[in-house]
């Protein structure tokens, strides 16, 4: 087994642990951080009103959930279009320089005055 395919699988169990702690040893039902704030700001302000309401309200959970995610991963799917862009651009930029000055039949620069 090659090193980097050991530090694969070591990364691998590392996010397989990350992600199954939480579940297995955290009692409780996880809650969103706006579900939270909205909480403590009750608490804190009960007379307070939103100074706005959302355009649109998902009929449950598993919904708002769903088109969470959709929107988290449309964005990964921008960035990650820009990222593949700007190093395909790096990569074809960085053969350029060598065929820079060359003319068609690949001797010498082009000029006005041929």
């Amino acid at each position: 087994m090659t090193r980097s395919t050991l530090l694969n699988w070591l990364l691998l169990v590392a996010v397989v642990v990350l992600v199954a702690f939480p579940v297995v040893f955290v009692d409780g039902e996880f809650a969103g951080s706006d579900g939270q704030a909205e909480e403590a700001i009750t608490e804190s302000h009960p007379d307070y009103e939103p100074w706005f309401a959302p355009l649109y309200e998902p009929p449950s959970g598993e919904i708002e959930s769903g088109l969470f995610a959709l929107q988290a991963a449309l964005g990964a799917g921008v960035v990650g279009y820009y990222f593949g862009v700007v190093r395909t651009k790096r990569r074809l930029g960085a053969d350029r320089p060598a065929e820079a000055g060359r003319s068609a039949d690949g001797v010498g620069p082009e000029t006005a005055d041929d």
